[in-house]
């Protein structure tokens, strides 16, 4: 009997020690053009607080689908309101911990011997890749601001639609099409491209990053991760990559 006693504290123990690890790791579902940002982030968290960070990396319409259909995430970081907006609709986010941590600006993104121009001369000549304007934030803005511009009827056939913004940034990055619609922090962690051409930000909606909690599945070291994010020291980070800082991107 004292056998099966002390076995089971051992199983009882092992139990809340592998509790204690679990809840020591964050795990994030974040939008692709985030990932700089983020091992940058997680890196310094585990540092100061001694907590890791998993990150899970696409589309913001790929992990929003995920997250609803049960995926272990404890925060989702999303390119744009819409899709925070769809698991927010469906109470799946905490409400109160959602935040913008960071704004973008939309670029084309080209080989230097392909130099600057026009948006029309830039896309109209040749293929270019651009995220799928049916769920890609990144392709949406993208298109708005082809559409604003008055030419997405123009260069629409020569678009390459990709699953999320790296993507189409690795496209012109092996020469595989002329141009990418990327956002400016993807452009400025690449200096083998150049930013040829920068769409006015009166062309499309402001680029958001809003950020959250999942409403089941965060932990108090998630919660810390975001705060984290949100702080000077985050917000810093953010900066470093290219991104617009959180207060400057809601002015």
């Amino acid at each position: 009997m004292s056998k099966i006693i002390y076995g089971s504290i051992i199983a009882l123990a092992l139990s809340v020690s592998s509790m204690s690890i679990a809840a020591e790791q964050v795990t994030v579902f974040a939008a692709a053009s985030m990932k700089d940002v983020l091992d940058e982030a997680a890196e310094k968290f585990q540092a100061k607080e001694g907590i890791s960070v998993v990150t899970s990396l696409a589309a913001s319409s790929v992990l929003a689908k995920q997250i609803e259909a049960g995926a272990p995430a404890q925060i989702f970081i999303s390119a744009d309101l819409d899709w925070m907006d769809y698991l927010q609709e469906r109470d799946l986010i905490d409400k109160d911990s959602r935040a913008v941590i960071a704004g973008n600006a939309l670029v084309i993104a080209a080989q230097p011997e392909t130099g600057t121009g026009s948006a029309q001369d830039l896309l109209g000549n040749g293929r270019f890749a651009m995220g799928d304007p049916s769920n890609v934030p990144a392709g949406k803005y993208g298109k708005a601001a082809l559409e604003e511009l008055k030419i997405w009827e123009q260069v629409e056939s020569n678009a390459v639609f990709t699953e999320n913004v790296r993507v189409a940034l690795q496209y012109v990055g092996r020469s595989e099409v002329n141009a990418a619609i990327v956002y400016s922090s993807d452009r400025s962690v690449t200096p083998d491209l150049i930013e040829a051409y920068r769409f006015p930000a009166n062309s499309h909606k402001p680029i958001l990053y809003p950020a959250a909690l999942l409403a089941q599945d965060a932990s108090l070291e998630a919660k810390a991760f975001l705060e984290f994010l949100e702080s000077d020291e985050g917000q810093a980070i953010i900066a470093s990559k290219g991104f617009v800082k959180a207060a400057e991107a809601q002015k």
